[in-house]
């Protein structure tokens, strides 16, 4: 008889953001439905295969041989920004990571295409980026967008409910471990502390999910958001969602630099925003949340101004 697997809980798209945060919080990882057209999956999907095509495989056995990892997304796929700031994943984040930040941010964005033949990965943490450090505190919030089908055959994410409360040397039975099976346009969602990893694929077909997570604004990203988004990317961006890619600051003084120009051809401390043309003379300021509220205004004037009729 086969092993009984523990199932995950599916939500529809349109929950309260209480009642997901609660099956969150008690299983560590939810799934909900149809949280995107199957029109939109599809563009999606057009705009990023030419990128995904060319994106080799993994070199080891957790990235897997039979796996690509396409990134950079924000700067190349317009049709990812919306999926970043989704606002019901948004919600999440709020009440999952800002108790323990002044800002959170976008930790990575990736789309990971999984082949036939690709063996099943190393259930792991995916907080374990930055070791084993800060128990007690979620550093992490990720969700895996399907642009196919997740099936057992094919891939479909390995999770184990309730795990985020077992210690990190835990080792998962097979009956602890169940499968993230779900309709293209669904969304995993998960912890950073949660136990999980990728499934074999043993079907005849790729399983593609976009893998978008978002991390404690004091902790260093696992993609480098500045070389894969740099400031001639970022300029083009929603000023809320360059704010989200890292070009804001974080608490009092995280994030400012000091512009690499001559002797007195520039400021010498500025925010990132600077980098982005947004701020005329930000000299000496670093106030966090007012100064986004600055950067959004100044945009939005300048937007406005671009588009306005001549005559």
């Amino acid at each position: 008889m086969p092993t009984p697997m523990p199932e995950l809980v599916h939500l529809s798209a349109d929950a309260p953001s209480a009642e997901i945060m609660a099956v969150l919080e008690r299983d560590g990882a939810l799934i909900l439905d149809d949280a995107l057209p199957a029109a939109d999956v599809d563009a999606l999907v057009a705009e990023l295969t030419p990128y995904v095509e060319a994106t080799p495989a993994g070199k080891d056995s957790f990235t897997g041989a039979r796996t690509t990892r396409t990134g950079a997304l924000v700067a190349r796929s317009p049709r990812t920004r919306p999926l970043v700031m989704d606002p019901r994943v948004l919600a999440l984040a709020e009440a999952l990571l800002k108790p323990n930040c002044h800002r959170y941010q976008l930790h990575l964005a990736q789309l990971i295409r999984i082949m036939p033949g690709q063996t099943a990965q190393a259930i792991h943490r995916d907080r374990w980026a930055w070791g084993r450090q800060m128990p007690g505190i979620e550093p992490q919030l990720n969700t895996i967008w399907a642009l196919t089908d997740f099936t057992a055959a094919n891939g479909a994410t390995q999770v184990c409910p309730g795990s985020q409360v077992w210690p990190d040397d835990r080792k998962a039975e097979p009956q602890e471990i169940g499968r993230a099976e779900m309709r293209k346009g669904s969304v995993l969602i998960y912890t950073g502390t949660v136990f999980h990893s990728g499934g074999a694929n043993d079907a005849d077909h790729d399983r593609w999910g976009l893998n978008i997570t978002y991390s404690l604004g004091w902790l260093r990203q696992e993609e480098n958001m500045y070389l894969s988004c740099p400031p001639e990317e970022a300029r083009k961006l929603d000023p809320q969602l360059a704010a989200l890619v890292g070009y804001a600051m974080s608490n009092y003084a995280l994030g400012y630099y000091t512009p690499p120009l001559p002797a007195g051809a520039g400021p010498e401390t500025v925010p990132p925003e600077w980098s982005l043309g947004v701020l005329d003379d930000a000299e000496g300021s670093l106030g966090g949340a007012a100064l986004l509220a600055e950067v959004i205004a100044r945009t939005s004037e300048r937007r406005e101004a671009q588009v306005k009729p001549v005559g």
